[in-house]
């Protein structure tokens, strides 16, 4: 038997924990259950005219069913393999979008992902969450942690820049593979954005009095 170790997948102290923030906490980021359709499905649907621009897997609309098949995924084997990380975004007891750390930048280091319901929007919630998820990498031993989107959401853009990361510059799109139903509206590139483990605590510098 082999024991070599995968080059992407990072080593002790292991997988984030299944709850960031306090109960008590007006922001709760939770593994995401199979028992979260309803919650991730009201979310999701009511957002789509925002989210089609930019998330290829809105961009045809979404069903429970789709749901469904996101949560057996990310609530089940993703996690447990540690493939991804995703976390239900909870705002006053109410499920408000989707975040996650995805180990798709090679080794050392994690990439966030997320998205708000358009409702929730203008209260900084991205922006706690993706500090959130940052510092949940850093204590899992990442060395950096990327940011990217498309080049054209400047709303997206505003959540690495107000907690400190630098902009590494212009990358195809990863996940570019369904066709948006408005033709022009997403850009031909990604921008990426890095914070270094070295550099981990502007993140409690930059995060006061924010909105997004």
């Amino acid at each position: 038997m082999s024991d070599e170790k995968d080059p992407g997948r990072l080593e002790p102290p292991g997988p984030p924990p299944e709850q960031l923030g306090d109960r008590n906490d007006d922001l709760i980021l939770r593994r995401w259950r199979t028992t979260d359709t309803d919650g991730l499905y009201a979310a999701a649907s009511s957002s789509l005219a925002e989210l089609a621009r930019w998330m290829p897997w809105a961009a045809k609309g979404y069903s429970k069913a789709d749901a469904d098949g996101f949560l057996a995924r990310s609530a089940g084997r993703a996690w447990d393999v540690g493939e991804d990380y995703d976390f239900a975004i909870i705002a006053e007891g109410r499920i408000v979008g989707s975040c996650g750390l995805m180990r798709r930048i090679g080794p050392g280091g994690l990439e966030i992902g997320y998205w708000i319901a358009s409702d929730a929007t203008g209260r900084g919630l991205a922006t706690r969450a993706a500090a959130m998820l940052a510092r949940a990498a850093f204590a899992m031993g990442a060395d950096r942690v990327q940011i990217r989107h498309d080049e054209a959401n400047e709303r997206s853009a505003g959540v690495p820049r107000r907690l400190g990361f630098r902009c590494l510059g212009e990358a195809p799109p990863i996940d570019a593979t369904t066709e948006l139903p408005t033709p022009g509206t997403r850009s031909p590139k990604d921008l990426v954005w890095q914070l270094d483990g070295a550099d981990a605590g502007v993140l409690d510098q930059r995060q006061r009095g924010i909105a997004v």
